[in-house]
């Protein structure tokens, strides 16, 4: 067959890599000049290593990932430091990132809180029964079962984060994924996500998929021949496979029925917006890595990441590297903001970490937004998953809106794609 995909994320690559060791012939269109999506990375000409556009790591439990990189024989470049956490209380943080950690974190009180917050973590590593909990929302299991006190200092905070004016109704299965399926220690490749892409892209290159960068397409529709994309010329295809938003698949294939681009677009999702400074000093003296910061404590993001207490500042030409982002409703200030303006509502947070920071201290920064980086599931989500096998013939749709009850990211990207491939294949 011949197989057109859409998009040389982790998904398309590794969807090009299976149907391509079947035998069929496999071009990737990549809007893009670079592989790598959203875990795509930027370098600067003193570093050694490439820094992720968004920041991202890999659990111990990413199965798919880490598979696709043994398959690779690239696993002797991954590594899994153990950084350190820390949660806010009172002005102060705490380390939080194991059992015991948490059960010395003050902001959860003495007795009763801590036995439930205990109890709430072990119940959902232990059960298997999402569909259950995909029936009730987080806002509403959480304060019933964790109580008042646990959800409004631990678990409100990260759904107003991550989903801002919907964070009452995302359903409590999304939390129970993301308890279920992390780790403390996190994985990250050595060079950087942005390496590990384009030695994937080299291997597929090596296999004859033909990889287009910089190649948009305008349009997908279903002719007698087969499936026709235009990219700047028009080619015919046996099958295509899309692998980026639910709206961008509805603005390509205006000719899905009626009902399959209702689905699609009645997909809530949320932007991203991150800020990643190079800083000629470290930023956590403590060596802390992730920073959950409360916006009810006045901090104007979701996260801090210094990114220089997990991997080596060597790396880097010296220079320490931090990011700051957030997850935000299309619309926000933020994505209208150019950098110098955001910079100014976020120094005074930098501040606050290390009160000797100065805007002096800062070499550069860089700015990135998508419009799409979290899917917001509602109740009973699993009935609104748009198929992967779309009503059009030979039409095929994988995006991080489809890995659900599982949180976005590369390893469930790789899952999908790799799903996606084998019906295509005739094998699921």
């Amino acid at each position: 067959m011949k197989i057109a995909i859409i998009g040389a994320g982790y998904g398309g690559m590794a969807a090009a890599y299976d149907l391509r060791k079947a035998g069929h012939d496999v071009t990737i269109f990549e809007s893009a000049d670079y592989v790598g999506g959203l875990a795509s990375g930027f370098k600067e000409a003193h570093w050694d290593w490439s820094v992720e556009k968004f920041y991202h790591h890999w659990f111990q439990s990413d199965s798919h990932m880490l598979g696709l990189i043994r398959e690779l024989g690239l696993s002797d470049k991954v590594m899994f430091p153990r950084p350190l956490t820390v949660m806010y209380d009172k002005g102060k943080f705490y380390p939080f990132d194991s059992i015991l950690k948490a059960l010395l974190f003050p902001g959860l009180g003495f007795g009763l809180d801590k036995i439930r917050f205990g109890f709430v973590g072990l119940y959902l590593r232990l059960t298997n029964n999402w569909r259950a909990l995909e029936q009730v929302t987080a806002d509403e299991w959480m304060m019933k079962w964790a109580g008042k006190n646990v959800y409004e200092k631990m678990w409100k905070p990260l759904l107003i984060g991550k989903f801002g004016p919907y964070y009452r109704d995302v359903n409590m299965a999304w939390m129970w994924a993301r308890i279920k399926a992390r780790t403390t220690r996190l994985g990250t490749f050595e060079g950087g996500f942005q390496k590990f892409a384009d030695l994937f892209a080299e291997k597929l290159r090596g296999m004859g998929v033909d990889i287009r960068l910089g190649a948009q397409v305008k349009f997908i529709k279903r002719d007698q021949a087969g499936l026709s994309i235009a990219a700047g010329s028009v080619e015919t295809f046996d099958r295509v496979l899309v692998t980026t938003s639910p709206n961008l698949l509805a603005k390509l294939c205006p000719d899905l029925p009626e009902d399959y681009l209702k689905g699609l677009l009645g997909l809530k999702s949320m932007g991203a917006v991150v800020m990643v400074f190079s800083l000629k000093h470290q930023l956590s003296t403590d060596g802390y890595y992730w920073f959950n910061l409360p916006k009810e404590a006045g901090f104007p993001m979701l996260a801090l990441v210094e990114h220089t207490n997990y991997v080596s500042p060597e790396h880097f030409g010296g220079d320490h590297i931090v990011y700051a982002g957030d997850y935000l409703e299309l619309g926000h200030e933020y994505f209208s903001l150019s950098d110098e303006q955001l910079l100014e509502i976020y120094l005074p947070a930098l501040q606050k970490i290390n009160p000797k920071f100065t805007r002096e201290w800062v070499n550069k920064v860089w700015l990135f937004k998508t419009n799409y980086a979290q899917p917001v599931p509602l109740l009973s989500h699993s009935a609104n998953i748009p198929d992967v096998k779309t009503p059009i013939e030979g039409l095929y749709f994988a995006s991080m809106s489809q890995v659900y009850p599982w949180d976005r990211g590369t390893n469930f990207a790789v899952e999908i794609g790799r799903r996606a491939a084998r019906m295509i294949l005739g094998k699921a």
